[in-house]
């Protein structure tokens, strides 16, 4: 059975799959063919999280309201390799919360929910993610990656 994900864009029962990041997200050209389908798909995936658009700023590395604002409305002229590579992370998480919960609701609860595990020290999944470094980004990845088995 097929279940609908919520963020496709595509027929009913279509997953959206995140943009195909390059081998290195060094080389500008590559990056600048990303820039549009990862803001879109990340404000996809903040609006189905709930997101304040100070957390999203927070997650995209601390931009200011006025970029977040122009990126949402599609006026993206450059995305670093920095943002880039935050935007993979959280396609990861939202990826990992599909795989693990039968339910999306399920997922955002318990990305939302405290946490006792060691990583999150009573804090939620998201609190950890809005610390902001990118090593809070890779714990919550990686969590969700070894709860789902992957190596």
């Amino acid at each position: 059975m097929t279940v609908a994900d919520p963020l496709a864009d595509g027929p009913q029962g279509a997953v959206a799959d995140p943009p195909a990041f390059p081998a290195s997200l060094a080389d500008a050209a590559k990056r600048q063919d990303l820039f549009g389908p990862a803001i879109s798909l990340f404000i996809k995936i903040a609006d189905h999280w709930a997101l304040a658009v100070k957390d999203r700023q927070t997650l995209l590395g601390g931009i200011s309201r006025q970029t977040y604002n122009n990126w949402k409305h599609g006026r993206v002229t450059k995305l670093s390799q920095d943002r880039l590579e935050r935007l993979s992370l959280i396609f990861g998480v939202h990826k990992g919360l599909q795989t693990v919960f039968a339910e999306d609701a399920a997922g955002v609860r318990w990305l939302k929910a405290a946490n006792r595990d060691v990583p999150f020290a009573g804090q939620s999944p998201l609190e950890r993610m809005l610390h902001g470094t990118m090593d809070d980004l890779y714990v919550v990845r990686r969590y969700l990656d070894a709860w789902r088995g992957v190596r």
